[in-house]
């Protein structure tokens, strides 16, 4: 199946849906405290995407999805509906997986939160996670291939005793939600298909403490660790350069100099 190389005209509205991802991000951050719902999150974030950004929560009413953001928690991998009955506590990690639509293009965006103070296997957890995101990242260029990208996830989760998740993956993105290339998390280097100037994608490392292996919930969305061990993610829309790689959904706080390191 081909992949959509996106023209100039479409990577300037990726770039603002991808920023405005990643400012819901920036913004949610305070209110991840002890004793807050996910349901609560899920409004306060809806309410910016809508009022303030002008634009449309991808999730809400996604076949079927009944809310604005992903909440994960703990065990939960991905795909965790945001509840009034789910509060959080002291010590609790938490993925807040945030999809925005703008001009009709998608940016899509996911980050790990401490609630409290997290134990050190949760700390260190959501640390290898970020840096299976941060490798691969560096990676990225044309003529590297998909299994570049999840051959480097792949050994740096199990050299710290982790797993990959196998059953989802990132994806191509822009006017779709999902489109092709499907961005696998594992595999074997110089394997599949080679990046092109023009592609944008998510990565989005789902990285589990204990076995790889899921379980779904009966209402058909929030994905476990079959385990009940602690589960991590991060991802990040990117853009395919000339050169390397243009991080659509870059957040201030993150520190991308290694990128430059790089290509120097």
């Amino acid at each position: 199946m081909s992949t959509l190389i996106k023209t100039a005209e479409e990577i300037d509205k990726m770039r603002v849906a991808g920023r405005l991802a990643a400012d819901v991000l920036t913004m949610i951050g305070e209110y991840v405290k002890v004793g807050v719902s996910t349901e609560t999150l899920n409004q306060i974030c809806h309410d910016y995407i809508v009022n303030v950004q002008g634009a449309i929560p991808a999730p809400l009413n996604y076949r079927g999805f009944p809310k604005s953001i992903c909440t994960s928690v703990n065990q939960v991998i991905c795909h965790g509906i945001p509840s009034d009955k789910k509060i959080l506590k002291d010590g609790d990690i938490i993925n807040v997986d945030v999809t925005v639509i703008k001009d009709g293009y998608h940016g899509d965006t996911s980050k790990m939160f401490f609630v409290g103070q997290p134990s050190i296997l949760a700390q260190r957890l959501v640390r290898v996670t970020q840096e299976c995101l941060y490798k691969s990242l560096a990676l990225v260029r044309p003529g590297c291939t998909l299994g570049d990208i999840g051959a480097v996830i792949q050994q740096h989760a199990q050299a710290n005793r982790y797993s990959v998740v196998r059953e989802y993956c990132g994806h191509g993105i822009g006017k779709v939600f999902h489109e092709e290339p499907q961005i696998l998390h594992y595999g074997k280097a110089g394997e599949g298909m080679a990046l092109q100037a023009g592609m944008t994608f998510t990565i989005e490392p789902m990285i589990n403490a204990g076995s790889h292996h899921t379980k779904l919930l009966p209402d058909e969305w929030t994905v476990v660790t079959k385990d009940h061990k602690l589960s991590a993610q991060w991802e990040h829309t990117i853009l395919v350069t000339d050169t390397g790689v243009e991080i659509l959904t870059a957040r201030p706080e993150e520190d991308f100099t290694f990128l430059t390191e790089r290509a120097a």
